[in-house]
């Protein structure tokens, strides 16, 4: 596996990993509602524009095939967090997690946050991440539950 930075170009896969991995591993704790109105994030076109232009976006690839990426908005906040779901459970988030560390240690940052979905939550306990706040998000009209979580960053 190897690590690249994203570019404009790599925009439309990256969408499309973002809503299938929703769609298929989110799916069993958020209801088919709560999985339209979260993936209907990927049709705002200006927002993932500038994600790619202002934030430390990394792709995770095998072979040819991006397999996971994450961004790092301000040097301390991970917005975007996703592993393409057929390449789950296989060390492919932590070595990206990993990755988004030594980039916010890089940057100075000493505590790294991120709002994290029911379904991701476990593994970022097991890396260290404490829950800060429950937080309850309305999108549509639709409820969606998330975590407010940090770690703190070992310099």
């Amino acid at each position: 596996m190897n690590f690249k930075k994203a570019t404009i170009s790599d925009l439309a896969e990256m969408q499309q990993l973002y809503t299938e991995t929703i769609q298929s591993v989110c799916k069993n704790d958020y209801d088919p509602k709560q999985i339209e109105v979260w993936i209907s994030g990927v049709q705002n076109t200006e927002r993932w524009l500038d994600v790619i232009q202002t934030q430390f976006v990394l792709l995770a690839i095998i072979a040819t095939k991006t397999v996971g990426f994450g961004t790092l908005k301000n040097g301390n906040y991970i917005d975007f967090f996703y592993i393409h779901k057929d390449y789950q459970k296989q060390g492919i988030a932590h070595k990206l997690l990993t990755e988004l560390e030594l980039e916010a240690k890089r940057q100075h940052s000493k505590i790294i946050t991120s709002d994290i979905s029911i379904t991701a939550r476990p593994f970022f306990e097991k890396s260290g991440f404490v829950v800060k706040a429950e937080q309850i998000n309305i999108r549509s009209g639709v409820e969606l539950i998330n975590y407010k979580m940090e770690k703190e960053l070992q310099l």
